[in-house]
């Protein structure tokens, strides 16, 4: 079996990106589900951040959008995208963050297990099996259904419009930086 899938090109990618989304969304599913046990939250998002970040592991980091060149806009990008992606929390009633200061530290490792794993390591294995159109949109549908569990259902379409943006960030930049940061701004104040 193994030998049949490594002589095999598209049966490897589609092998390789299948087991990174069902990887991705077990972590996903089962931080969440934990995070609902009293006392448990913190431990939830900073042990499930690290378990996405795992998906990225044995990826050169040009793959998953890491590289140095124009360090400066991506950064720029970042602030920029976290200020998108702040506007829904602009237009609520009550608009101050909502983070209580203890999890922040659970936001930020889980902010960037989850940009590492989606925009990261899902995107790149999509790209490789059918280019950035399936890049873009798999990890847009993986990504809301990854928060079906956290997240309730009238919020799930903001959270697909954050997932489009990113991913769409991830291919015209071809940078993962950007999102990370993004991603970081965001879960600290929402």
């Amino acid at each position: 079996m193994i030998a049949a899938v490594s002589g095999r090109p598209g049966i490897r990618a589609a092998v390789r990106a299948g087991i990174i989304a069902i990887f991705v969304l077990a972590c996903e599913w089962s931080r969440a589900e934990i995070a609902r046990q009293p006392g448990l939250t913190l431990l939830a998002l900073v042990f499930g951040g690290a378990a996405l970040g795992v998906a990225a592991l044995g990826w050169p980091p040009d793959r998953l959008g890491l590289g140095t060149s124009r360090f400066g806009l991506r950064i720029l990008g970042g602030l920029a995208l976290g200020a998108v992606l702040l506007l829904p929390a602009a237009v609520r009633s009550g608009a101050a963050p909502m983070l209580p200061a203890g999890l922040a530290l659970g936001a930020v490792v889980v902010s960037v297990g989850e940009e590492l794993a989606f925009r990261g390591a899902l995107y790149a294995a999509l790209k490789e099996l059918g280019g950035a159109p399936l890049a873009i949109s798999g990890t847009t549908v993986l990504w809301t259904l990854a928060h079906v569990l956290s997240h309730p259902p009238e919020f799930l379409g903001a959270v697909a419009a954050a997932g489009l943006l990113l991913a769409l960030w991830r291919w015209v930049g071809k940078d993962l930086v950007g999102p990370i940061l993004g991603h970081v701004i965001a879960d600290l104040a929402l």
